[in-house]
């Protein structure tokens, strides 16, 4: 018995399997907007929208909620995407000169924390084609792809070539078709000896499928030759000698017409005529911005309206010398013209309209404009063309992300609150028609509570995002700015318009219109956000800023005129021998200003030097805001407008503390002689030698005893840090918390504070009213405490001065403590106030668990798994079972600087499981890495996208959506040596049965006949429909398809079968 009492415990299979029921990783979606998008396509029958991008990248957007991603084997940018309408498959041409086909398709069931979940439907790549070189040519200049052109049949694709010649590929199993291709020299014999000129035509810049006849096909010459070219008699049938550079071409819809345009700013409408071989001269030609220079039209589009003038849009054609630097569109209909004028560079656009043979007229209702930072929608069937507000591809950083913060279920009565100012914020700007991109259907059942994403940006701003489901959708925006005078606004009153006449001509011509909210520019670098804290219960919001500035906002419903109340917190205290050499503080407005519905400042409390505020807490039950710098932290009544406390943490030799993040007058010198001082203090404590005395046995033996501990293969031996190095007085972390710190009968407010030094600072406070110590008792009994004071009750100094990274208090039962209101109002359960509580403190170094109010050390584990591994983001995250739906744990989560993800248990801090999440070299990611209460969280992998994840088994959020396909079966493809083709799942690092997208069983109008119908046909057509629920997966699917060898047969046995065409369900 005693054998076995001692024998040392291996794995526990109970415990293994609560793990796997608690605890699964998976990157679930991308947030924002795709980074350096590069190419732009619409599939009309879907009414599906593709974005490709520099990094490889393919992303299918539909309704909201519908979202498909896909990624090239090779990280090379995409520079044109062309959907098969109908079909769920789309091309992709890529900067390697290589072409290869994607389809939607379905993955098979998968396991996740034990649970068999659904398979998914995934945007997969296909096959992939690569033009040869021509014979006896060195380079291959002359076989890049150009521009591709998708014939209406599907099933041929046109290559134009930087050569002028143009090829055929057939799609069915991606080979050249030979007996069709175009080269320039069969163009040039045909061409009058006047123009030919001994010139080449150059590459082919644009080709067009004819809109009424199919087979015939327009060809476009950079030289400015355009070919009408017939592909069933291989011939010409026309020839328009255009003697302007040409960019584009776009057919009118009757196909009477089509319109060119050049690089000299100008457009040409041509006529197409029977019989006519040569075409001199074009209907019309105009430069809508001249006489002056003008920048070239990229791209050009005509669509015809029923009320009878057409609508022209283009890019870019603006003068040279005066808005050459300028990114616009216009959109011209008959007397009505806008210049639309963008912050960032014109992609591409489309227009959605009509696509139906029967349809005479195009009638546009939208334009989709991607631009380099973001997409603008334009409502074309609205009276002066406003843009639509844009469920997902918002930009997350139409100003510089700077930091972030996630609230949970979000009380109702908020959410309508917010979503009602930030209607109010539109205005007559948006229009409130539905967005037209609306292909596939959402299947995610409606979101169990709200959440909320709250960004901090550089320009002073906190936007407000719905995070509840797979579209990041903009709610509302909170502006800083006007409780200040920034440095480009020197006065109150916005200047007027119609007093400058150089703003008078800019309205009159070009008639710009500023579009979209993307502006990287901030009018003052001091108002950047830098900290973040909400209420959801009280409405209190607590933002802090770059120039030490910490405001108080609380909601309201209505506008207000009213001046802020400013308050001063020095937190130097007097100190003698340290000059703020940074920027100054932001001067606040001294008169009312004008604030609309929403977040309206109440307080401003202005730190003293005005250095970023680096840590904030918010009590809203007890009034309280905490702040804290490099300088120190301080403590403030925001209900009585006074200061209750002001500490300062600055060392001694803490001179850099001083220079603030915008100053360049860091010492080189004393960083270098800082480096040096402790190189040297290393080698000589290397060199010291033990002196036998009585108290060094004991020495040796605690030394002993120290390394063997540290020889554990995951911990390592952690180096103390020198007291004087530089920064070390930054406020790291601040909590509230009410618990025991005098004693351990009575509990009550107190706030914690740790520093970049190791550090903890805690304070018990006496705020009248709250908690049972003899604060309270004193303002119950007499009313003399009448304002909160804070007395220090323990100081904690960590043995090695790792910064302090997270304070966590813990209650009876190891529970962190609940959010302010919680507990009073019964929204959640009272904390353990009966036991000891405990107190927990993360450094980058390691995890410890001390008892309260000895401040003793119960446990302790060194997070040293990989050499240089730091901590940098802690959270206590709250996972639910997938087994048990009562059963759930609290566990700490912690972000290292490798990327990996460590959980531990509380309060024995055993490690639990470790996940590797974010590459060790992205720092930006790591730093901006925020979790949620219950096991998910956000990081950016660019400056416009959040990476969404989720460490929890139950609780995540990925795509669940559904689209009917209409789709012709073919052979596996083998392209150019690939033997597998990639599954593509984002940008991100591939995980075990990830899935874009999952879809539901949906019934099929032709699934009862695929009994009696040959699956193997080649040329067979139905209706498809993805689902997850079925067992087939794309291997089973690839057994069922043919050879090209059997081709041939199965084409004979087809022609003699008068039965339906067969079709193939992925189910």
């Amino acid at each position: 018995m005693m054998k076995f009492r001692f024998r040392r415990q291996g794995t526990d299979p109970q415990r293994e399997k609560i793990k796997q029921e608690l605890f699964a990783f998976n990157k679930t979606v991308e947030h924002g907007f795709p980074h350096q998008p590069s190419a732009l396509a619409y599939d009309p029958e879907l009414q599906l929208m593709a974005i490709g991008t520099k990094a490889g990248a393919v992303k299918v957007y539909g309704a909201p909620g519908v979202e498909f991603t896909g990624l090239h084997q090779d990280t090379t940018a995409v520079i044109q995407i062309h959907f098969l309408p109908g079909q769920g498959r789309l091309l992709s041409l890529l900067d390697d000169n290589t072409i290869h086909l994607w389809e939607l398709t379905t993955t098979a069931p998968r396991q996740v924390g034990g649970v068999k979940r659904d398979g998914g439907v995934i945007l997969q790549e296909v096959g992939s084609y690569s033009l040869p070189g021509r014979p006896g040519i060195e380079s291959c200049s002359t076989t890049r792809v150009t521009v591709l052109l998708l014939l209406r049949s599907c099933d041929l694709l046109c290559i134009g070539t930087e050569g002028g010649g143009v090829f055929f590929l057939d799609l069915l199993n991606l080979t050249l078709n030979d007996s069709q291709t175009l080269l320039q020299d069969q163009v040039t014999q045909s061409l009058p000896e006047d123009y030919r000129c001994g010139k080449s035509l150059g590459p082919v810049e644009s080709l067009q499928e004819h809109p009424r006849q199919a087979g015939k096909m327009l060809i476009g010459y950079s030289r400015g030759l355009v070919v009408l070219w017939d592909l069933s008699s291989r011939q010409t049938d026309q020839l328009f000698l255009g003697k302007q550079q040409l960019e584009s071409l776009v057919w009118e819809s009757s196909g009477n017409l089509f319109v060119s345009s050049h690089s000299d700013g100008g457009y040409s409408v041509w006529a197409v005529a029977d019989g006519s071989s040569n075409t001199q001269q074009p209907v019309s030609s105009t430069i809508p911005y001249g006489p002056f220079p003008c920048k070239a039209i990229n791209k050009i589009l005509w669509r015809t309206t029923e009320t009878g003038s057409p609508v022209l849009l283009y890019s870019g054609g603006m003068p040279r010398a005066s808005y050459g630097d300028r990114h616009c569109l216009t959109i011209q209909q008959d007397k009505d013209h806008v210049t639309l004028d963008f912050t960032s560079r014109v992609i591409d656009f489309f227009t959605v309209h009509n696509v139906e043979q029967h349809k005479e007229f195009d009638d546009p209702s939208a334009l989709v404009v991607l631009l380099e930072e973001e997409l603008v929608v334009i409502d074309l069937q609205t009276p002066g063309w406003p843009s639509m507000p844009t469920p997902y591809l918002a930009p997350l950083h139409s100003s510089a992300i700077t930091c972030s913060c996630h609230i949970t279920s979000v009380p109702p009565k908020l959410w309508e609150r917010l979503v009602s100012a930030g209607k109010a914020q539109q205005g007559h700007e948006h229009t409130s028609r539905s967005w037209p991109i609306c292909g596939g259907k959402n299947l995610a059942p409606p979101p169990k509570q709200q959440e909320l994403l709250l960004t901090g940006h550089e320009d002073g701003t906190v936007r407000f995002w719905d995070a509840s489901g797979i579209a990041l959708t903009p709610l509302y925006k909170l502006s800083t700015a006007n409780v200040f005078h920034t440095d480009c606004d020197p006065c109150d009153e916005p200047r007027d318009p119609s007093d400058d006449p150089d703003m008078q001509q800019e309205e009159e011509w070009p008639p710009f219109k500023k579009v979209g909210c993307f502006d990287p520019y901030s009018d003052d670098p001091r108002l950047g956000i830098q900290k973040i804290s909400l209420c959801k219960y009280s409405n209190k919001l607590l933002v802090a800023g770059t120039a030490g500035q910490v405001i108080v906002l609380g909601l309201s419903d209505e506008c207000s005129d009213h001046t802020v109340d400013v308050s001063v917190v020095d937190l130097l205290q007097d100190r003698e021998g340290f000059t703020w050499k940074g920027h100054d503080r932001l001067e606040p407005r001294l008169k009312p200003a004008p604030f609309p519905p929403g977040f309206q400042p109440q307080v401003l409390v202005q730190c003293m030097p005005p250095a970023s505020v680096t840590a904030v807490a918010l009590h809203a039950e007890w009034n309280l805001i905490a702040f804290g710098t490099s300088h120190g932290f301080g403590l403030f009544d925001y209900h009585r407008r006074n200061a209750v406390l002001a500490r300062c943490t600055l060392h001694p030799n803490d001179s850099l503390a001083m220079e603030g993040p915008l100053s360049r007058v860091k010492s080189l010198k004393k960083s270098l002689r800082q480096s040096f001082r402790r190189i040297r203090k290393s080698r000589v404590s290397g060199k010291k030698r033990t002196i036998t005395t009585p108290t060094s046995k004991v020495q040796e033996a605690n030394a002993a005893l120290a390394e063997h501990e540290e020889m554990a293969p995951i911990q390592r031996r952690i180096e103390p840090r020198s007291a004087d190095d530089s920064l070390s007085g930054v406020v790291r972390c601040l909590c509230f918390a009410d618990t025991f710190l005098r004693d351990g009968t009575h509990h009550g407010p107190t706030l914690w504070a740790g520093t970049n030094s190791g550090s903890v600072y805690a304070y018990a406070l006496e705020v009248p009213g709250v908690g049972s110590g003899r604060g309270a008792e004193r303002g119950v009994a007499g009313e003399t405490a009448p304002c909160v004071e804070a007395v220090l009750g323990k100081e904690i100094q960590l043995m090695h001065r790792a910064p302090v990274v997270s304070i966590s208090v813990l209650d009876g039962r190891a529970k962190p403590l609940p959010d302010p209101y919680e507990a009073s109002q019964d929204l959640s359960i009272a904390p353990d106030m009966s036991n000891p509580h405990s107190v927990l403190i993360a450094s980058e170094e390691q995890l410890k668990v001390f008892s309260l109010p000895k401040v003793s050390a119960k446990t302790k584990f060194k997070l040293t798994a990989h050499e240089g591994c730091r901590v940098r983001k802690v959270a206590l995250v709250s996972f639910s079972s997938t087994a048990q739906e009562d059963y759930n744990e609290y566990t700490l989560v912690c972000l290292t600087n490798m990327g990996d993800m460590h959980l531990f248990n509380i309060p024995g801090l055993r490690p639990q499981v470790r996940y590797d999440c974010i590459r060790k070299e992205d720092i930006s990611g790591i730093a901006s890495c925020v979790f949620t209460r219950n096991g998910q969280g956000f990081y950016l992998i660019s400056p416009s996208e959040y990476e969404r994840f989720s460490l929890s088994a139950k609780v995540f959020t990925e795509p669940l959506c559904s689209v009917t396909l209409e789709r012709l079966s073919r052979p596996t493809l083998a392209s150019d040596g690939m033997t597998a083709p990639p599954q593509a799942n984002g940008t991100h690092k591939n995980q075990t049965g990830q899935a874009e997208g999952r879809a539901e069983e949906t019934p099929s109008s032709l699934s009862s006949p695929l009994s009696d119908t040959p699956l193997d046909s080649p040329l067979s057509c139905a209706d498809v429909t993805l689902e997850s629920t079925g067992e087939l997966t794309v291997e089973d699917v690839r057994d069922f398809l043919t050879t090209v060898d059997e081709e041939e047969n199965n084409l004979k046995n087809i022609q003699e079968e008068e039965g339906r065409p067969a079709g193939i369900l992925i189910n």
